[in-house]
């Protein structure tokens, strides 16, 4: 089945999300090894090897492959010396991108769910064109479907086609209730599949998370790089001082009573407490944490994040 979209910013189709694929070409991720040096879809893993990237001369020891040894530096050093490499290793990687009911919300440009889409799929293009096996994870409020990581554009397609059709089952008079839990049980999923050297792009509002949420993403950040990409739509952080507002998602209403000061700060208060909580991780968690507003537009914002993330990365 395919998804066809219809309403510019409300959905987003299959063939919409296959033609990012241009537009991925110059973006660029980052990794935690000891180099820091930026990534293009190739990591130097931690282990040893005879690799192509030379890492250090040092003393011999007990147990080493003679095959290292400097023979030059030895003789110069009237002591044996090996030479060090790190081997050049695929890194894998794993999108997960949500479409629960919550993101189905946008006050501008599009809908969270249609950027969550968009930046998905462009890391998804620029993976695939670095050379490694891409693949990831859907999931809304009752199901998590998944696309297992393949060197091909058709797997990339197939991941734009599952992403698109769940886009399409949101709708804004849905009985479904928003699953707290289902962003741990996917990220369950991505532990079991990823315990070393994979990049793991999650791409989400985050809503609903807990201390469980917290835990996995550390658990994940131990053995891989991991990005979390927080879309957001900037409406409660630009709220009007004064009037009511009626939020409509078609045949569902609701008054916002903005014109009391008590409203107004509640959820002003609410927006920026839980912006401060998911940013502090990058620093708690050693992980990326790059804010995508659903009123730009997707790849200029994405670019931006990620260089001013290599540029981190570079500096430590």
């Amino acid at each position: 089945m395919v998804a066809t979209g219809s309403t510019e910013g409300v959905y987003i189709s299959t063939q919409q999300l296959v033609a990012l694929e241009e537009r991925a070409r110059d973006l660029a991720f980052v990794q935690k090894a000891r180099s820091h040096q930026q990534l293009a879809g190739r990591m130097n893993s931690s282990m040893r090897g005879r690799g192509l990237t030379f890492e250090e001369l040092r003393d011999y020891l007990p147990g080493d492959d003679i095959r290292s040894i400097d023979w030059r530096v030895t003789a110069r050093t009237t002591r044996p010396v090996v030479r060090v490499y790190s081997e050049e290793k695929e890194r894998p990687a794993l999108i997960v991108v949500e479409q629960r009911i919550n993101m189905f919300f946008g006050s501008r440009r599009s809908m969270k769910s249609v950027t969550a889409a968009e930046a998905a799929m462009l890391c998804a293009w620029r993976i695939l064109g670095s050379g490694d096996r891409v693949g990831g994870f859907v999931f809304g409020d009752v199901g998590i479907d998944e696309v297992k990581p393949h060197r091909s554009r058709n797997a990339v397609i197939a991941f734009a086609n599952r992403i698109a059709v769940m886009n399409a089952a949101l709708k804004a008079d849905t009985t479904s209730v928003p699953s707290s839990g289902q962003l741990d049980a996917v990220l369950e999923n991505v532990a079991t599949l990823a315990r070393h050297d994979h990049l793991i792009v999650v791409v989400s509002d985050f809503e609903g998370h807990t201390g469980r949420t917290r835990d996995l993403l550390l658990r994940l950040s131990s053995g891989n790089d991991v990005i979390c990409i927080l879309v957001y739509d900037p409406f409660l952080l630009e709220l009007p001082t004064s009037g009511d507002l009626i939020v409509s998602g078609g045949a569902l209403q609701a008054e916002l009573a903005l014109r009391q000061t008590g409203v107004r700060t509640s959820i002003d208060t609410f927006a920026r407490d839980r912006g401060r909580e998911l940013r502090a991780w990058q620093s708690e968690l050693g992980l990326a944490m790059l804010p995508v507003s659903a009123a730009e537009e997707t790849a200029p914002q994405l670019r931006r994040l990620l260089d001013q993330s290599a540029w981190r990365q570079r500096k430590r």
